[in-house]
């Protein structure tokens, strides 16, 4: 296995499928000659040519209806919103068009279509380069909706997003591109390159959409987390002294309720996670599962660590970032429940 951070992860999973399947098409604003404003496209152009991986205007609306047309027609475009913040002019083309061709064709058509995109904060990107907006895309039938939070698994879930029959919304944590964050901003960056998730197996290893990941094992709480905050959250456990059981969702839409409804049951507590705005957040649909599905083994009542209801801030950034300090005082908390 290689050792590689998360944008060589991805990249690698482009190479992979793009070499098995010649339907595979890449594009969006600066993917092609110069490699993404991140790089994870750089050298697709060099290898497979400018009309299978090319640039497209600035224009997010158009990028999506284009794809749309491609993956109906029996291409595979995977395509790149520079932020996960440029993405709302496309959001009707998404919501209206690419979540609904299934079924307004009765399954005549298909929309083969992954959508790639930067989101969250942690690097000063202030309100318009740091927004989480997955819960807007799990509330649409129609739609799968991943977080990948290490290399092994953005490999692997990029894979499976490109075999879908149907459109995935890919959302790549930027603050965990070069390596795994804690949270703690004043400690030195770790590499990918020195964690046992930054090995990422050769070829095609799919990683099945749908199916979370349990991090860290504990019997006092469970903390269901995505992304960036995964890492958050094991190490406010270890912080607080709370045996804490992690569970990387890693795919919001489908949900692996199943995961989560026994981890609820062993431990009788639960502290949900996310970086996104609080008010109908993700995280508000997590505790209703939970509380539906799990209320009779419920100890204490169900938490939520979030971002504030605010536009992201870029002068005081670590302020709206769901830190360790704060997950560490909601296991606390749950815990005296």
């Amino acid at each position: 296995m290689a050792s590689m951070t998360m944008i060589e992860a991805i990249r690698e999973a482009h190479d992979v499928a793009m070499a098995a399947d010649d339907r595979v098409v890449v594009f969006g604003e600066d993917v092609g000659f110069f490699g993404g404003v991140f790089r994870c496209t750089a050298g697709l152009q060099q290898k497979y040519g400018k009309s299978r991986c090319f640039d497209a205007p600035i224009n997010e609306s158009g990028i999506v209806g284009t794809a749309i047309g491609m993956a109906a027609y029996g291409l595979k475009p995977v395509i790149e919103i520079q932020f996960a913040d440029y993405v709302y002019p496309a959001y009707d083309q998404i919501v209206s068009e690419a979540a609904r061709l299934r079924h307004r064709s009765n399954a005549d058509f298909t929309c083969p279509l992954v959508i790639r995109m930067p989101t969250g904060g942690g690097i000063f990107g202030g309100q318009t380069h740091s927004q989480s907006p997955e819960a807007l895309f799990t509330h649409v039938s129609g739609l799968k909706v991943v977080v990948p939070s290490n290399p092994r698994d953005a490999k692997g879930l990029l894979l499976a997003a490109i075999e879908d029959p149907d459109p995935v919304i890919f959302l790549e944590p930027k603050r965990l591109y070069n390596g795994p964050f804690d949270g703690y901003h004043d400690r030195p960056v770790t590499s990918w390159k020195n964690h046992p998730k930054g090995e990422v197996p050769e070829g095609a290893e799919i990683v099945p959409l749908g199916k979370a990941s349990i991090t860290r094992e504990g019997g006092d709480v469970t903390v269901l987390a995505y992304g960036t905050m995964v890492y958050v959250a094991e190490a406010a456990a270890e912080a607080s002294g709370v045996d804490a059981e992690v569970i990387d969702l890693r795919t919001l839409m489908p949900l692996d309720l199943d995961t989560i409804q026994a981890s609820v049951e062993k431990t009788g507590r639960c502290v949900i996670v996310h970086e996104a705005t609080r008010t109908s957040g993700f995280g508000a649909e997590l505790m209703s599962l939970v509380q539906e599905t799990c209320f009779y083994h419920l100890e204490a009542p169900i938490i939520r660590v979030t971002g504030w209801d605010t536009p992201y801030p870029h002068a005081q950034e670590w302020e709206y970032f769901p830190g360790p300090a704060r997950v560490g005082e909601a296991l606390k908390k749950v815990m005296e429940g």
